[in-house]
């Protein structure tokens, strides 16, 4: 089952790519128009004793509420109300990534991991946590109940569990309070950058932005196309931008068969050819089974029964046709000629590697 869909994969592959057309935004981002990441560390609160009894994070909670006026500590010679015992509360590191239009007032989603020993972060609520940049200025402040998606469930002998629960989000839990804005207009010009290198699919952005508006686009090398925007005072940079981004275009690949050994998942691109090899696999076999049998004395014999080990070994190897496989054109010949060799995906992780190393096979070879 494995093997047919592999091959109606490539086949899929070869038919769509013939005549895929994408819009340029899809496989481009505007230069100045980036992301940031944010990272902050706070306190979760509201655990129903699912958090941590570490002396860090008891310390953490007793340092936040010092800052708040109230007196407590961590240790005491004698029990008393101001010692801290809590399994309520986890510290946590927030993450957020904000946007580069992220105006202030603004709300991004943030997402808190546990670092210490907690056992789940279910129904807890983050404190007022502030979140920074690479450069250490604060951009977001972020707080608010938890959802963490999934749930545990124990008895005294057994437990079940469902998804990760010392990881939780917050929804539109941050909000901006200092704005990263893109300048994605520089003198003049903006640039669009290739989420995948490639000079001729470079060349073919410019030329069908050149067609609507001709020359206003420059292919800059094999990720960079620079951008020059009429002078038109009826239509803005951002216009200009809008109507770029939808323009179509097909664009080009490097031949390529990627690998993932441990799952033996086999993906070939559209543009993956073959020269004239012949192939021979095949595979050695080899079970092993235990069937212990118990051997009893006689009634009056004066022996003890004991459990005799039986083991079974088979090796069996399957024979291996030599196959001519012909010189192909395209992706789907290249699926047919593979599946003449009847072999599962795992063994095409061979046959791939040994078809690179003769030189029969036309494409780059990544092994995840």
């Amino acid at each position: 089952m494995l093997r047919y869909i592999l091959v109606l994969a490539l086949a899929c592959l070869g038919v769509q790519s013939a005549s895929a057309q994408v819009r340029i935004k899809d496989i481009t981002d505007v230069a100045g128009a980036r992301s940031n990441q944010l990272i902050g560390f706070g306190l979760i609160v509201g655990l129903d004793g699912t958090g941590s009894r570490s002396t860090f994070t008891q310390q953490v909670a007793v340092d936040m509420l010092q800052r708040l006026g109230v007196t407590t500590q961590i240790f005491s010679p004698l029990p008393a109300e101001a010692v801290l015992r809590s399994t309520n509360i986890s510290a946590v590191m927030v993450v957020a990534e904000i946007g580069p239009f992220s105006r202030k007032g603004g709300k991004i989603d943030v997402t808190v991991s546990a670092m210490d020993d907690a056992r789940s972060l279910q129904g807890g609520t983050l404190l007022l946590t502030t979140l920074r940049g690479v450069d250490g200025a604060v951009y977001a402040v972020a707080q608010g109940a938890l959802s963490v998606g999934g749930f545990a469930v124990s008895g005294q002998a057994a437990g079940i569990q469902k998804n990760q629960l010392n990881v939780g989000r917050i929804p539109n839990g941050a909000i901006v309070e200092k704005e990263a804005p893109g300048q994605f207009v520089k003198d003049g010009k903006s640039q669009l950058l290739l989420k995948d290198a490639d000079f001729n699919t470079a060349r073919l952005i410019a030329k069908a932005i050149n067609e609507k508006h001709p020359e206003v686009a420059v292919a800059l090398d094999a990720g960079t196309v620079s951008l020059c925007p009429p002078a038109d005072p009826r239509k803005s940079a951002v216009q200009f931008l809008a109507e770029v981004g939808l323009f179509e275009v097909k664009p080009d690949s490097t031949a390529k068969v990627v690998i993932n050994e441990r799952t033996g998942t086999v993906v070939a691109g559209e543009n993956v050819t073959l020269s004239s090899a012949a192939v021979a696999h095949g595979n050695l076999f080899i079970s092993i089974g235990e069937a212990p049998q118990v051997s009893q004395p006689n009634a009056f014999g004066g022996g003890v029964t004991a459990v005799v080990p039986r083991t079974q070994v088979l090796a069996e190897e399957q024979r291996a046709r030599l196959v001519v496989m012909p010189k192909s054109t395209t992706v789907a010949e290249v699926a047919r000629a593979l599946n003449a060799l009847g072999v599962t995906p795992r063994d095409l992780v061979s046959i791939f590697q040994a078809l690179k190393q003769a030189g029969a096979l036309h494409a780059e070879l990544q092994i995840l």
